[in-house]
């Protein structure tokens, strides 16, 4: 590891769920740091005979604010060479979308945030909700292809189980559960996007803005259901294990250290 990284990968997961298959991989000691009321957990993993330092941290909520500040203090503190967040995410089910099914791995090469933008009225935006119009302001990061390429290395593996997938990713400040916000806000601005999820934005953006040594940022998430109507909790904890899987194996295998 470079003498200026703190540790070689830090994980960041949001819910309860998603804790619970993060744990599942591991043996893992919970610390904290003086001064900071936010709870850590440890542990290393081997590889080629070496001991590599591993931590992990859950976001106190869901959404854009809570991840970026978390991500920064991980980044501040600990100076991990990758980090990567893992979880759940919804799908799109779209025709002109590769096709996706629960437990799908979504890993983005863009995360672009669709929620930025103003409301005005219906006749000044092509986007529309009844009175109300919007004209998306959309800013979006790229995740750095160094990354990425190890990841396309790992998804065509022989040890690899599960279907991963390589594409935009939306992220906003609320759940999606209506195809009509789907359809209007999302998929007409980035019309490849695969998945949704309400933190990568955030993580991916203030990684990438960090003080040096900055980490090479990865969201890792599976598909748990769709943005639509009929949004339910039964796959959940499917989706946040293969999510948790794939890392895994990325980073036991994959990325350099």
């Amino acid at each position: 590891m470079d003498k200026n990284y703190g540790c070689d990968v830090a994980l960041l997961s949001v819910t309860a769920t998603e804790y619970a298959a993060v744990r599942h991989f591991h043996e893992w000691e919970e610390f904290r740091t003086p001064g900071d009321e936010q709870a850590y957990e440890r542990t290393v993993f081997t590889r080629d005979g070496r001991e590599y330092r591993l931590l992990h941290a859950r976001c106190a909520e869901m959404g854009m604010t809570a991840a970026a500040a978390l991500t920064m203090k991980l980044i501040c503190t600990f100076r991990p060479h990758y980090l990567i967040m893992v979880g759940i995410a919804a799908g799109v089910a779209l025709t002109e979308v590769a096709e996706q099914i629960y437990g799908d791995v979504i890993v983005p090469d863009v995360v672009w945030n669709y929620a930025v933008g103003k409301f005005v009225s219906p006749e000044a935006a092509f986007i529309t909700y009844g009175d109300v119009g919007f004209l998306p302001r959309s800013t979006s990061v790229a995740v750095p292809e160094e990354i990425l390429s190890c990841v396309r290395e790992a998804a065509a593996s022989p040890e690899n189980q599960c279907h991963v997938l390589v594409g935009p990713m939306a992220c906003g400040s609320t759940v999606v559960a209506n195809r009509k916000v789907l359809d209007k806000q999302v998929y007409s601005q980035f019309k490849g996007t695969m998945g949704l999820d309400m933190e990568s934005y955030a993580v991916v953006y203030a990684a990438l803005h960090a003080p040096e040594p900055r980490p090479l940022p990865l969201v890792v998430k599976s598909v748990c259901d769709y943005a639509n109507s009929e949004k339910s909790d039964q796959y959940q904890k499917f989706a946040a294990y293969t999510s948790c899987e794939f890392a895994k194996l990325l980073y036991e295998k994959y990325l350099p250290l």
